[in-house]
């Protein structure tokens, strides 16, 4: 399944507790060849970033870093297996951990919110 990922927006729908993505949270992806990054804030992040790969089944390996609503710089990697919904927008679920502070691992479910990319 490729899946191009330029100009999408996503939104967090669940995560563990030990996790910061809020439904108040929004990440903004962008794509060239295999290579994704993000911008991500809300909830109870001030600022954040995302790299990775992108692999032919339109899974995603990627590093994030923010700094969080207390003022932390917060690290972590993610795996993400998409879903294609019903009309056409992707669900990523999501497996995670943190990098620095407590190391929890965790998952999460992030949606497109927005169908309208180039």
């Amino acid at each position: 399944m490729q899946i191009d990922y330029h100009n999408r927006i996503f939104a967090g729908v669940t995560n563990t507790d030990s996790g910061q993505v809020t439904a108040s949270t929004t990440f903004h992806y962008y794509q060239e060849g295999d290579v994704m990054w993000a911008i991500y804030e809300g909830g109870e992040i001030q600022k954040g970033t995302m790299t990775g790969r992108v692999a032919k089944d339109g899974a995603l390996d990627f590093a994030y870093q923010h700094v969080d609503m207390k003022g932390q710089i917060r690290t972590g990697s993610c795996q993400s297996v998409p879903e294609i919904l019903a009309d056409g927008r992707i669900r990523l679920h999501e497996t995670w951990q943190w990098t620095n502070g407590g190391l929890e691992s965790g998952s999460s479910i992030v949606e497109e919110i927005a169908s309208n990319h180039e």
